[in-house]
């Protein structure tokens, strides 16, 4: 089985979800922390690779909108929940419109299911 034979979708969503891994991990990188540090950038590899599979078969705008769109939101999420970022009514609008707009990308992307 190879890449080909990945679901475009699955694999964006799954670079997606890596992305917040890593991006959200950012805040323990250091010399004093290798192994989350290591993570972390393995993490940012398989994110990479996972939207490289995507884009042989989606639009390329259509897949970096939606992988950025899944970071920012996870990012933000992860900050609220486990950072104790503030949650304000429109922070979490904003939010919403991203979500909103990953959402539109995938309905009208004109790329295979």
């Amino acid at each position: 089985m190879g890449f080909a034979a990945i679901n475009p979708w699955f694999a964006l969503a799954l670079a997606g979800v890596l992305e917040i891994i890593w991006a959200s991990g950012f805040k323990y990188v250091g010399p004093q922390r290798p192994w989350i540090s290591l993570g972390v950038g393995l993490a940012m590899l398989a994110s990479f690779a996972f939207l490289w599979v995507a884009t042989q078969r989606l639009p390329i705008g259509t897949a970096y909108a939606i992988w950025t769109g899944i970071g920012a939101v996870g990012a933000a999420t992860v900050g609220i929940i486990a950072y104790g970022e503030p949650a304000t009514a429109v922070r979490l609008v904003c939010i919403v419109l991203i979500v909103a707009g990953i959402v539109g990308l995938k309905l009208f992307s004109g790329a295979p299911a």
